[in-house]
């Protein structure tokens, strides 16, 4: 990610932080200012037009906070449970967006039964990590947090999100959806599925 992408993220958040808990006219003025700024500076970066990033920037009240994704690693026979994306055509881990209510356990499993079909257990958290670090661009700031998880039941189901759910080995991967999960993450996790007192990772 460029430094520009990362300093506009940071005027943003400044900026909607700075609305939340502004207590006069002036006050909010300036900051949705620093917000406009902000949001054509990532409009230019991401070439797509600043009106469509501000209301992306709105909907976002209040104190701005990374937001989690949770994705979850289930092996079979040596093989890690995958979904693809119906959005972008490409494969991933199950997961997403951490629901309010859920605990993390709770959302990682609630996303794998809905996105695969299969039924399957948190049992150790692999890692939670800074979406930037290994990831393209996004106009979100990211806590990734990944699962090892155990297969409990189910069978293969596709969701409205997902349209095919498959087994792979980790030398025979499909071309994978690189902003929610990548070859090295996923390699990582069959050393972790192999070598179950591996610490967790974090950053």
């Amino acid at each position: 990610m460029s430094k520009q992408v990362e300093w506009a993220k940071q005027i943003a958040a400044l900026a909607k932080t700075g609305l939340h808990y502004a207590n006069n006219h002036y006050d909010e003025e300036r900051y949705q200012q620093l917000l406009d700024i902000a949001a054509d500076m990532l409009a230019n970066a991401a070439e797509s037009s600043a009106s469509q990033v501000k209301l992306i920037l709105r909907s976002d009240d209040g104190y701005i906070t990374p937001k989690v994704d949770v994705r979850g690693a289930v092996f079979r026979d040596d093989k890690v449970l995958l979904v693809r994306e119906a959005v972008d055509g490409r494969w991933t881990l199950p997961g997403g967006w951490a629901d309010i209510g859920d605990a993390p356990s709770q959302a990682v499993e609630r996303e794998i039964r809905e996105e695969s079909g299969y039924e399957a257990k948190a049992v150790k958290v692999l890692a939670l990590e800074d979406r930037k670090v290994r990831h393209p661009p996004s106009l979100n700031e990211v806590y990734k947090v990944a699962f090892l998880c155990e297969l409990v039941g189910g069978a293969a189901r596709t969701s409205a999100e997902t349209t095919a759910v498959a087994w792979y080995g980790e030398d025979e991967l499909p071309p994978l959806s690189q902003g929610r999960v990548t070859a090295e993450q996923i390699g990582r996790w069959f050393q972790h599925w192999r070598q179950p007192d591996l610490p967790t990772e974090f950053d």
